[in-house]
């Protein structure tokens, strides 16, 4: 039989691997938010929820969250836009940002349906640090930023995309006509099946950092002017404000926010 100190220590160690993460939708309208884990343990929130305005949702995720002791980025939160799970729930149950499963996303294949901005973590991506950004590598469809209460960095992109994007990238839209997303560069060819050798999506010949800078990105600087502290191409940590850190150690509460006030 443990003692009961081992038992104690045992649910130290359990209480201390846990991080809390708040999601909170700042719109004035109902979003359905959804998350999806590639690598680490499973956070203690559903992979899918309905959000009334100016609500929030609190929850834990392991310490290691999708964390493979590298800086790939592998644990993601979203929004879903008008959705409607009542007649065959899956990818095509919102107007963006559904995913397989319906309002659950499927913990295997539902990793959302562009374009649709995202929270990326890799908590103790190093053995030191956390990985984080918000990233429009796959389109926009919310405004977001990432905070936290340990003085660490803010990603973000606080404004809507949607209105003035370029025309080759913007929508969906919705039944008023209006845009409720703006497609990156690398989706519209992924669209089109041209994704093999494609500077938008730095493949092919262009699948480095020098031989895909974001000069040679379509309508990157839309996106980086707009949000320059957001993730906007595959390579964009040249630009500094792309992968945000923070040391693990400070177990820091990171709070996404959708449609952030200002």
């Amino acid at each position: 039989m443990k003692s009961f100190v081992a038992i104690s220590l045992a649910l130290v160690s359990t209480v201390a691997a846990q991080r809390t993460m708040v999601v909170y939708n700042a719109c004035p309208f109902t979003i359905w938010p959804a998350m999806f884990t590639s690598a680490g343990g499973l956070p203690s929130q559903a992979t899918g929820w309905s959000a009334a305005e100016y609500t929030a949702v609190t929850f834990e995720v392991p310490s290691d969250w999708a964390s493979l002791h590298t800086i790939a980025i592998n644990g993601r939160i979203w929004g879903r836009r008008d959705c409607d799970f009542s007649v065959d729930p899956g990818p095509n149950s919102c107007i963006d940002g559904g995913c397989n499963g319906g309002l659950l996303c499927d913990p295997t294949t539902g990793t959302g349906v562009p374009p649709a901005t995202l929270a990326e973590f890799n908590l103790d991506g190093d053995g030191v640090n956390d990985f984080y950004d918000v990233s429009l590598v796959d389109g926009y469809n919310l405004p977001m930023t990432i905070t936290n209460n340990v003085g660490c960095g803010i990603p973000s992109c606080p404004v809507d995309l949607g209105p003035d994007c370029p025309a080759l990238l913007i929508g969906p839209f919705d039944s008023t006509g209006f845009p409720v997303g703006c497609k990156s560069a690398c989706l519209v060819d992924a669209l089109n099946g041209d994704t093999a050798n494609s500077p938008n999506c730095c493949t092919g010949e262009y699948d480095t950092a020098a031989t895909c800078p974001p000069s040679g990105v379509t309508d990157y600087s839309y996106f980086k002017d707009n949000c320059p502290d957001s993730y906007c191409y595959a390579y964009d940590e040249s630009s500094g404000t792309a992968l945000w850190t923070c040391e693990a150690a400070l177990n820091a509460v990171y709070t996404i926010t959708f449609c952030p006030p200002g």
